[in-house]
């Protein structure tokens, strides 16, 4: 039964790690078009090419053989209302993040519009699965994370690095990752086995999500000379992106 508990939670792993490698991929432009819509790409040294794109490939199957086919077959089960519900859901519950996240870049303004708004989610949004605080009090949740936060205050990204199973990353990121965890209420109520329930939850996160953005992965690497070099663009775009909103 141990082996048994120990095997789901490498496999959970394996599909939790996949959220990372997907959500990056949102560039601003076509990649390998030059730089992002708010100014010139930031020149991220990319020492360890070799390693990173047998990472890249290794992900890439973890993609097509497992995450996929898993959200196709939920897809499939659950109507798309249903699904944007539970993103819905998952975004209020990880309000501590861009909470802490907002105070850590000096913006309590933001910070309080964030507890307003988990508040009136998870009373009359039926815990966060409703977002009336944008729909009815014009409050739109802020994008802040532990890594926006580092380059706000100027930290470069180091060197890119593609990590098995969490895909596309920076030295920064990676320490920025590490803190979003920390920060993120599912580890708090968590003791014995928090790895293996973490793991659980961020799952079924992770195949919810790509049930509803199938298809933008298949396309960026279509119109991709090399999609290595694609993902890693789009990846620095994004963060670069993120990073110079958090300081308007």
């Amino acid at each position: 039964m141990k082996k048994f508990g120990i095997l789901c939670g490498i496999l959970a792993a394996l599909l939790t790690g996949t959220i990372a490698f997907s959500s990056e991929l949102k560039p601003s432009v076509i990649p390998e078009q030059g730089g992002t819509l708010e100014g010139e790409r930031e020149q991220v040294p990319d020492p360890l090419e070799k390693f990173n794109r047998v990472m890249f490939t290794f992900n890439d199957n973890l993609y097509f053989y497992v995450l996929k086919p898993t959200a196709q077959g939920y897809k499939y089960i659950v109507p798309e209302p249903g699904r944007v519900s539970v993103r819905k859901f998952f975004d209020n519950i990880a309000m501590p993040v861009r909470f802490a996240n907002c105070l850590f870049q000096g913006k309590p303004k933001k910070a309080g519009i964030e507890l307003s708004r988990f508040v009136v989610n998870t009373t009359a949004g039926v815990l966060g699965f409703f977002d009336p605080a944008k729909s009815y009090c014009k409050m739109s949740p802020y994008d802040a994370d532990t890594d926006q936060t580092l380059g706000h205050y100027c930290i470069d990204p180091g060197f890119y690095i593609v990590w098995p199973i969490f895909g596309p990353s920076s030295a920064r990121g990676t320490a920025g990752m590490a803190g979003d965890i920390l920060l993120d209420p599912v580890t708090w109520v968590l003791n014995d086995g928090w790895f293996l329930a973490y793991s659980g939850v961020r799952v079924y996160q992770v195949v919810n999500e790509t049930s509803l953005t199938l298809g933008t992965y298949e396309d960026m690497k279509k119109m991709a000379l090399d999609p290595y070099v694609a993902v890693k663009n789009a990846y620095i775009d994004n963060r670069q992106n993120r990073v110079n909103k958090s300081r308007e």
